[in-house]
């Protein structure tokens, strides 16, 4: 038992120990199927708490020679499986549990441990090979400081193949950004690790976790060999990414905890594989606490958000506008080159923001997304503190917005929307009737917090504009609003009433309060008008 060569259980046994630890063992039992075989490297990359670290002390818990975790599995997902796959895998699960040869290790920790960040890769060859002589005194010289050539002397004297897991393997590109020699150091080394004729003697497998996917040069992997699965694309893995829909309301009834409030707070990702998937450390920290929280912003500063939110792209800003009202960005991943540097678009911050947590991505129509509330907060906070004043006036604008309709201040609603206009229609547009339409939809960005918006939905006598539906924590009014051109907004209530669109409000199940809000805008004039109206 050693530091990094076949380390102890107690890692994953203090997970355990948390009582409210949620079986992600089924990757076991996928790391079982590939080892030794020519899909047996995995990277997985997802944001900072989304359980990196767990599943990579799982792993090691259960492959380590150095520990014996037998107790830790038995009543785990793989050490019990489905009748149906249960003879092979549990042939795995004996031929594999505590006898394997395991090398862990955490980058973080040699970069933090480091005088100077530039000895971490010259630190972690010596460490881990001292540990290996000594565990296999007669098989390697002092002479040889290569960890490559050194796990490769010692599979060909001794036969024995190693599994090596590195957790944070990206973290040298993210705390040395700019120094490009050691990161091809870096590179140089895992490459030695991983690819070439050789690997396959002293490699039995190989999991990496991160929160970047492995650095591109050009369009090419810096690592080809590796089967990749990251936010974007999860495959397989997306089990155990995060918590599923159903790991939630279990533990959400088992704690007496409102699983809508849980939703709303932290679910928003979605993979197709699974379906929803929740930020596992923000709902474990809210069943210990017993409250809804931004727990995100005791792990995470808004300051790395901040960063990307202030460059200077090409539609960067109407896209931020855009989600922060609730809709929804296209986006190109594909110029991305997986590190934090080489932001040339709009895709690529956006392709980042994705990778780091704060966007959800939709493959099927590839569209980036806000994901729920406690990312909302963390964008809100960045903007206010950054220097895109443009955006924090937009939020600002549109709290003012909010707060004069349900005050039924027509006036102030009409030279708020003016302003809000003129800030985010060109000119040749404006006199576009759809213009009108989403900037009334930016405009009330705000209403994201309390209310499920819908748009030109059927009501039996017409289509209603735009309904604001207040959800059920909050004491809002619902907001029915009819859109005019060249008319009045006297008669967009009036449309509201002849046709009866209030029904749909009751139909959808709501019976609270109920204002009408009419707004016209005249062509002739360039001036905005507004009646609001409580419904009787």
């Amino acid at each position: 038992m050693g530091i990094y060569l076949n380390p102890s259980a107690d890692g994953f046994a203090s997970i355990m120990k948390t009582g409210d630890y949620v079986d992600k063992t089924g990757l076991i039992t996928y790391m079982n199927a590939v080892l030794n075989s020519s899909r047996n490297m995995l990277c997985s990359s997802r944001p900072r708490r989304f359980g990196k670290s767990y599943a990579a002390q799982m792993l090691s818990a259960f492959y380590s020679k150095g520990a014996d975790a037998g107790e830790l599995f038995a009543h785990l997902r793989v050490a019990n499986p489905p009748e149906e796959t249960k003879e092979k895998e549990k042939e795995l699960y004996n031929k594999y549990r505590n006898n394997c040869d395991v090398l862990f290790w955490d980058m973080a920790w040699f970069i933090s441990n480091a005088q100077n960040i530039e000895d971490t890769i010259l630190n972690l060859q010596r460490d881990i090979g001292k540990e290996l002589r000594e565990a296999f005194p007669d098989c390697v010289t002092e002479e040889v400081v290569s960890l490559p050539e050194i796990l490769l002397t010692i599979s060909v004297k001794t036969g024995h193949k190693f599994l090596i897991i590195i957790d944070e393997w990206d973290a040298l590109f993210r705390e040395a950004p700019e120094n490009t020699e050691l990161q091809k150091i870096y590179i140089q080394l895992l490459r030695a690790l991983f690819k070439g004729i050789q690997v396959s003697r002293f490699l039995c497998g190989a999991y990496m976790t991160g929160i970047l996917p492995i650095k591109k040069y050009g369009t090419q992997s810096a690592l080809t060999d590796f089967t990749e699965f990251t936010m974007l694309e999860p495959g397989p893995l997306a089990p155990y990414v995060g918590f599923t829909e159903d790991e939630v309301k279990k533990l959400c009834t088992g704690h007496h905890m409102d699983y809508e409030e849980m939703r709303r707070w932290y679910d928003g990702y979605y993979f197709d594989e699974i379906g929803h998937v929740y930020n596992p450390n923000s709902v474990i920290k809210a069943v210990f606490c017993g409250k809804y929280s931004n727990y995100w912003t005791q792990t995470e500063t808004y300051e790395s958000l901040r960063i990307y939110i202030d460059l200077n792209f090409d539609g960067l800003k109407e896209c931020l506008v855009d989600m922060l009202g609730g809709k929804r960005c296209r986006v190109d991943i594909g110029s991305f080159q997986n590190d934090m540097t080489s932001m040339k678009s709009r895709d690529d911050v956006l392709t980042l923001l994705v990778h780091l947590g704060y966007l959800g991505y939709d493959a099927d129509n590839k569209e980036v997304y806000i994901p729920n509330e406690e990312i909302r907060e963390e964008f809100i906070r960045a903007i206010k503190n950054g220097r895109r004043q443009e955006l924090v006036k937009a939020i600002q604008l549109s709290d003012h917005l909010l707060k004069a309709t349900i005050q039924k201040d027509g006036d102030t609603v009409a030279k708020l929307l003016a302003e809000a206009h003129m800030a985010n229609t060109s000119p040749k547009f404006y006199n576009d009737e759809q213009a009108l339409r989403s900037v009334v939809i930016m405009a009330y960005l705000s209403c994201v917090d309390d209310y499920v918006r819908f748009e030109e939905i059927a009501s039996g006598h017409g289509y209603v504009d735009i309904l604001f539906l207040p959800n059920r924590f909050t004491d809002k009014p619902a907001l029915l609003i009819e859109l005019k051109w060249d008319k009045s907004a006297e008669k967009a209530i009036t449309q509201i009433k002849e046709k009866n669109y209030t029904q749909l409000v009751k139909k959808l199940g709501y019976d609270g309060e109920v204002l009408l809000v009419g707004i016209n805008y005249s062509t002739k004039t360039k001036k905005h008008s507004c009646v609001i109206k409580n419904f009787r």
